[in-house]
């Protein structure tokens, strides 16, 4: 648990941070972009922005952040344009709504239930009637595997299966996509993810 320790405050630099997501960052990102025109969002909530990396893919959109580490916000505010708070996003009194485009970046397998569940009932008031929320997160492998052994190091400490992300997404939201996917590196599954687009449930 040190190690973990030691791994969670060098991840609270911002430079560290980047180096690291610089690896996959990118890959992470592909179910979004093919299911998606990112052009067409009009109103973003980026809830867990880390150090506003994210504000690239929506230059032509009005865009807000949300991260709880205050010192990743500071970073993003002086680099990007943007709206940027440094809040707990579980119990956070969110600006407004209008919101077509609320998306979740590998933030909840550091959540537990009772807090994705106070998150889900905050944005899905924020999303207008023709938006969606979209979520890319880790996967627990069920079987022992190296994907496995890299999701039980992550300094997130709640991976779920897909089945539990399922049905954690529908208490709140109309599934429209719920995609597995999966990152590798020289043929080797080091991640196993999902991507789950979702609308407000009528």
């Amino acid at each position: 648990m040190a190690g973990l320790s030691i791994f969670s405050r060098v991840m609270d630099n911002v430079f560290a941070y980047r180096l690291w997501q610089a690896t996959h960052a990118a890959k992470k990102l592909i179910p979004l972009r093919k299911h998606n025109d990112l052009d067409l969002a009009r109103r973003v909530l980026d809830v867990g922005c880390g150090p506003g990396t994210n504000t690239r893919l929506f230059r032509h959109a009005d865009y807000v952040g949300i991260d709880i580490n205050a010192s990743y916000i500071r970073y993003a505010r002086r680099h990007y344009r943007g709206t940027f708070f440094a809040a707990d996003a579980c119990t956070f009194d969110y600006p407004d709504s209008g919101f077509d485009f609320v998306l979740l970046n590998s933030l909840l397998h550091h959540i537990d239930d009772k807090g994705i569940r106070s998150l889900f009932s905050r944005v899905r008031e924020r999303l207008t009637p023709d938006g969606h929320i979209h979520v890319l997160d880790l996967v627990m492998p069920s079987a022992p595997s190296i994907s496995r052994f890299l999701a039980r190091s992550d300094r997130g400490s709640y991976a779920r299966s897909q089945e539990v992300w399922q049905s954690l997404f529908s208490e709140f939201f109309e599934p429209v996509i719920l995609e597995p996917f999966s990152i590798a590196a020289l043929g080797i599954t080091l991640w196993n993810m999902v991507y789950f687009k979702g609308k407000r449930k009528s």
